[in-house]
């Protein structure tokens, strides 16, 4: 009976033993299931990627480099500043060959002295600047001009000096591209002393055929429609009324009188203005 019990009892841990084992060795099969990789449909964009990357890379290998050191002074400052020169156009609507032509004449193609020290391509005067300033000999010795962290703030300027000027408006009635219209008027509004400013800027612009980048900015058809100044009306002919960022000034050059002229005529003791203020611009 005894044996009976003890074999009994051997069997029976045995087969617990093969039981236990069946069920390990399931667990560990099932495991890796859980560990399974992505599926290659979420991978595209890795593809798609260096397609995108050779395209680009094969573009930018088709665009033609430009050997700076083959060209001349002239060449290479047209390089540099044409794009500023057609966004001034965009914004402005002064011709863009207009502005590269003066330019390359006032700057010395950039390798003038005041422009080299200062920025100022267009010889712009402080004339109430309140930036910083540099002294150049010029008309005078020791005048006061412009000088701009960024030869584009010199564009800039240039861009607003003709455009916010009463004097400079009757320029925006030529067409966009008829540069010489435009070179002969800067020189019968006063911009230039020079007799001969309107056939040096015509001579620029059809040498480096410069009236191109013109024509890249009025588009094919040659009927972009660019911004133009607006009139100046005056209250009883004689007055103007005060805008929200207008000088003393500024409103001078409107209207070609001096800032302490502005200030006699109507007997102001300081440059304070306010806006909705009228002020006397004709004696």
């Amino acid at each position: 009976m005894k044996y009976t019990f003890a074999f009994s009892l051997i069997f029976l841990l045995m087969m617990m033993s093969c039981g236990t084992s069946k069920k390990t060795k399931s667990a560990s099969a099932e495991q890796p299931r859980t560990q399974q990789p992505k599926p290659k449909a979420e991978q595209p964009n890795t593809i798609g990627n260096t397609d995108s990357e050779d395209s680009l890379n094969q573009e930018t290998e088709e665009v033609e480099e430009v050997d700076l050191s083959s060209l001349n002074a002239v060449e290479r400052y047209v390089y540099n500043y044409a794009g500023i020169a057609q966004e001034e156009m965009r914004l402005y609507g002064i011709p863009a060959s207009i502005t590269i032509a003066q330019g390359i004449l006032e700057s010395g193609s950039g390798s003038g002295k005041l422009t080299r020290r200062s920025n100022n391509h267009f010889g712009i005067k402080c004339n109430g600047w309140q930036g910083d300033k540099v002294y150049h000999d010029d008309d005078e010795a020791q005048e006061c001009f412009r000088k701009y962290g960024d030869a584009k703030y010199s564009f800039r300027d240039h861009s607003l000096f003709l455009f916010e000027r009463s004097r400079y408006g009757f320029l925006f009635d030529y067409d966009s591209d008829d540069y010489k219209s435009w070179a002969r008027g800067l020189r019968r509004a006063g911009y230039a002393t020079d007799p001969r400013y309107p056939e040096k800027l015509i001579s620029l612009i059809e040498r480096y055929q410069l009236n191109e980048f013109d024509k890249e900015v009025l588009g094919k058809t040659g009927d972009t429609a660019l911004p133009k100044p607006q009139r100046l009306t005056l209250t009883n002919s004689e007055y103007y009324r005060v805008k929200r960022g207008d000088t003393l000034y500024n409103i001078s050059e409107k209207f070609n009188l001096t800032v302490e002229e502005l200030k006699l005529i109507n007997k102001l003791k300081s440059d304070h203005i306010q806006v909705g203020q009228e002020l006397k611009v004709k004696n």
